[in-house]
C-alpha cells in the first residue's frame, strides 16, 4: 500500500512520526509539509524525510488563503505522481482538497475541534476521524461528519509524544537554580486571530525573580521571539533554535504554557504544570480535572503559586505515571481504521 502523510506542524511530526516509521516496515510512505521552519528543523532532528511543499501562510487570512490554494497546484501534480492508496493528516485543509479530488481515502486525526476554519476544510472530506476519548463526538459531528466514522482513543496526543525517546541532548542550564519554562502561545492560527496575547504579562513577572531561577522563553514565532527579546533582553534566556521538547522538558522543574501540546506533555511527564488557558480546549480541562496541571490566568497569582509549587516536593511524577500507563496508542486505532476502508 501506498500512504500519503501531510504534515504540517511540529506536533504533527512528532505525532505522526512513531506511526510513518512503523508503516513504512510494509507500505510505501510519502511525507510532505511546507516551508515552516520549525517543522523543517525538527524533522532532521528526529530523521524524518519530507517533501517540502508551498510556505506557511502566516496570520492574515488573505495570505492564509494565497499559499493554501498555490500550495495545492504545487502539492497536486508529486501526490498524483505517488499515486496512493491512502491519506493521513491533522486535518490538513490542502490534504483534504487535493485527496477529494484524487478520489483518494483520507483518514484524518484531530484534537481541537475549536480550530473551526480547519475543521470546516477538511471534515467533509473525511472518510474517517480519529480523536482522543475526552472529546465528545458532537464537537465534531456539526462540521459534516457523520458519528459512525469518529473513533475515539484512550489517549491524549501528548502521551505518543512522551515516549519517544529524545532525539537531543538537553539544554546546558545552571543546576544550582530552579528552571522554568514559559511557552508562548499560538498567534497565527485562525483559530487564535484577534485574541489578546497575554505571555508578555508573564514573562514580566517572572522576570523579576530572574536572580532566583532561569526563565527559558520558548515562541513559536519568529516575531515572537524578538520581541521578548527587545522587552526583556538578558532577563530572560530566549530559546531562538527548534527544540526537541522533550529534552528542554527533561531539565525543567516547573512548565507553563498556554494550554497546548507542550503543556499535556510537561504534565504527563510529570512536571509541575501550569496553564494560563489562552486557547481554551478538552485537552487542557482534563489535564486540570484530573491534577496533573493547574489552571491560572493572572500573572501574580502565577507567580505566587509558581513559588509553591518550586518549594515543595511532589508526587506529580507517579501519578502522570500512572495516567499515562492507561493510555493506549493510537496507532492500534489507525490500524483498525484503514482495514475497516
Amino acid at each position: 500500500m501506498k500512504i500519503w502523510f501531510d504534515i504540517l506542524t511540529p506536533k504533527q511530526l512528532l505525532f505522526f512520526g512513531p506511526m510513518v516509521r512503523k508503516l513504512g516496515k510494509n507500505h510505501k510512505i510519502m511525507c510532505t509539509s511546507r516551508n515552516y521552519g520549525q517543522v523543517v528543523d525538527l524533522a532532521r532532528i528526529k530523521r524524518v524525510n519530507l517533501v517540502i511543499v508551498g510556505r506557511h501562510g502566516g496570520s492574515g487570512k488573505k495570505d492564509k488563503l494565497i499559499a493554501s490554494t498555490r500550495r495545492i497546484g504545487a502539492l497536486t501534480d508529486i501526490v498524483a505522481r505517488f499515486s496512493p492508496d491512502l491519506t493521513v493528516s491533522f486535518c490538513s485543509p490542502e490534504a483534504s482538497r487535493i485527496a477529494f479530488g484524487l478520489g483518494i481515502k483520507h483518514i484524518v486525526f484531530s484534537d481541537s475541534p475549536h480550530a473551526e476554519a480547519v475543521m470546516r476544510l477538511s471534515l467533509p472530506f473525511a472518510q474517517k476521524l480519529l480523536i482522543p476519548w475526552v472529546i465528545p463526538k458532537s464537537e465534531f459531528v456539526r462540521y459534516g461528519i457523520s458519528k459512525n466514522d469518529i473513533i475515539q482513543y484512550r489517549a491524549v496526543d501528548a502521551a505518543v509524544i512522551v515516549r519517544e525517546r529524545s532525539a537531543s541532548t538537553p539544554p546546558a542550564v545552571n543546576r544550582d537554580k530552579k528552571t522554568i519554562v514559559i511557552r508562548l502561545e499560538e498567534t497565527a492560527a485562525a483559530y487564535a486571530l484577534g485574541k489578546k496575547s497575554t505571555s508578555s504579562d508573564i514573562i514580566a513577572e517572572f522576570a523579576k525573580k530572574g536572580e532566583r531561577y532561569n526563565i527559558i522563553v520558548l515562541g513559536r514565532y519568529r516575531p515572537q521571539i524578538e520581541a521578548v527579546r527587545r522587552e526583556f533582553g538578558r532577563q530572560v534566556t530566549v530559546m531562538d533554535k527548534v527544540v526537541d521538547g522533550k529534552s528542554l522538558l527533561s531539565v525543567t522543574d516547573l512548565f507553563i504554557g498556554s494550554g497546548g501540546t507542550m503543556t499535556a506533555e510537561a504534565a504527563l511527564m510529570g512536571i509541575p504544570t501550569i496553564s494560563y488557558d489562552a486557547i481554551p480546549n478538552h485537552i487542557e480541562k482534563y489535564l486540570v480535572r484530573t491534577g496533573l496541571a493547574r489552571r491560572v490566568t493572572s500573572p501574580k497569582n502565577m507567580a505566587r503559586l509558581a513559588e509553591r509549587m518550586l518549594g515543595k516536593g511532589s508526587d506529580s511524577r507517579k501519578k502522570a505515571a500512572r495516567i499515562l500507563d492507561s493510555m493506549e496508542d493510537p496507532y492500534r486505532r489507525l490500524l483498525s481504521a484503514i482495514r475497516d476502508l
